[in-house]
């Protein structure tokens, strides 16, 4: 039973229509539809699909209420990279490119967006091999993908020239940013998660080399 509600989503995201809300039930049957051929998330956190990916994944629409130029590492089962699609619906001129090198992903995420038409393109590519095909993002997200030492090194053609990113952290996050400093300076704030008590979504932005 899903514990979906249209309440929550304005909670996490901000002001939500009741179509984008309807739409992104129908995206949850969907994804759980897709994930018994193809593993898209831990099974562990599928009796929650609600609370744990999609408000989860919907708290960076709040954070970055502006901005219309998105891209999302490692989009695998779409966190964050589908659910901002749907968000982004509402915002004229917003699109995401959602990066996946695994085919069978990559098709999951381009279905999505077809059925739903949502103003999203999948990049199948790897990461390093994807910045000709990205272009100034004002927002780089990731989401249960690396480390952040790697994610700064995968995102730096990017964040070091103006991007700012939004990537999802645990409860270890410190000793990662404490990491990162050996090799990258950065401004940084740190929002604590809305749907994680010990999660923290790291805002970074001028990115430079220490």
């Amino acid at each position: 039973m899903s514990a979906a509600s249209w309440t929550s989503l304005q909670e996490a995201a901000g002001p939500v229509s009741r179509e984008t809300f309807e739409c992104l039930v129908a995206f949850e049957q969907l994804f759980l539809k897709w994930n018994r051929s193809i593993n898209l998330a831990a099974p562990s956190t599928l009796d929650d699909v609600w609370g744990r990916h999609i408000l989860d994944s919907a708290q960076l629409a709040r954070i970055a209420p502006d901005a219309k130029r998105w891209v999302d590492l490692g989009s695998g089962g779409g966190f964050p990279g589908l659910v901002l699609a749907f968000l982004l619906v509402e915002r004229d001129g917003a699109s995401i490119d959602l990066v996946e090198s695994n085919r069978k992903k990559a098709s999951f995420l381009q279905a999505v967006i077809g059925q739903f038409g949502l103003p999203a393109r999948v990049v199948a590519r790897r990461i390093d091999d994807s910045y000709a095909f990205v272009s100034a993002p004002e927002i780089v997200t990731a989401r249960a993908l690396a480390a952040l030492p790697a994610l700064l090194d995968l995102s730096a053609p990017w964040l070091t020239k103006g991007s700012r990113a939004l990537f999802h952290k645990g409860r270890d996050y410190r000793v990662e940013v404490e990491e990162s400093t050996h090799r990258w300076a950065f401004d940084l704030v740190e929002h604590p998660s809305m749907t994680d008590a010990h999660g923290v979504i790291l805002e970074l932005a001028d990115l430079r080399t220490a």
